[in-house]
């Protein structure tokens, strides 16, 4: 039986509407973005057997560039869910530019996680913010492998002083899932932090991001 034969209160799409998106779970919520199932399966269904072939939400999402390898996944649906992805990025990037990055950790955090979560390389990246901590830009910096990434100072400090940038928030990603901060995560960020004081740019945060919620080295004294 295919969903528009299901009683109202059971389909995602009336069901989100009558009770909000947080009433459905992810594979209700992939039902609505795809539209339609396939090959004798509903779209609950293939939201589920997505899932259950990338093995998380975040993983399936960060393979948006991919072929997913299930039937009934084409251009089309690969693009919607690219689509809701990229729409996410861009809320949490323009709120993050109306509020100071400092009291809105949680904000931050959640806009570099839809950022570098899913990658399976290594990268750096930088939010420049201005002198009352709202996000000016995001860039990546610096992309390595699995195994790491080359950061250059003087590349850093060139690029704040084009974003015009007051202070920093630096992060990048463990592929490994692993956010605990390196021996060279913490040289780095030392070496960046005098490198900056320079021209007056004040490093706030480098955060690490994992599997896990991501780790902040300010709130662990490694500044």
């Amino acid at each position: 039986m295919s969903i528009r034969h299901w009683p109202s209160t059971e389909r995602p799409r009336e069901k989100l509407l009558t009770h909000g998106s947080v009433a459905l779970s992810d594979a209700e919520l992939l039902a609505v973005l795809l539209g339609s199932g396939a090959r004798g399966k509903d779209a609950i269904a293939l939201g589920r057997e997505l899932l259950t072939m990338a093995g998380s939400l975040n993983a399936l999402l960060g393979r948006e560039d991919k072929q997913l390898g299930v039937p009934g996944i084409g251009p089309a649906k690969r693009a919607r869910l690219a689509a809701a992805l990229e729409l996410a990025r861009r809320s949490l990037a323009e709120q993050l530019k109306t509020r100071p990055c400092l009291s809105s950790t949680r904000l931050c955090g959640d806009f570099l996680i839809t950022k570098l979560r899913h990658l399976q390389h290594e990268v750096f990246v930088c939010l420049y913010l201005d002198s009352r901590h709202r996000l000016i830009d995001f860039e990546e910096l610096f992309r390595g492998t699995l195994d790491g990434t080359s950061v250059h100072p003087r590349e850093v400090v060139r690029a704040c002083l084009k974003h015009n940038a007051a202070a920093v928030i630096f992060a990048h990603n463990h592929p490994s899932g692993v956010a605990e901060p390196s021996p060279a995560d913490q040289a780095i960020t030392r070496e960046l932090s005098q490198a900056l004081k320079l021209i007056d740019v004040k490093v706030l945060d480098h955060l690490v991001i994992g599997h896990a919620e991501p780790v902040s080295m300010a709130a662990r004294g490694l500044l």
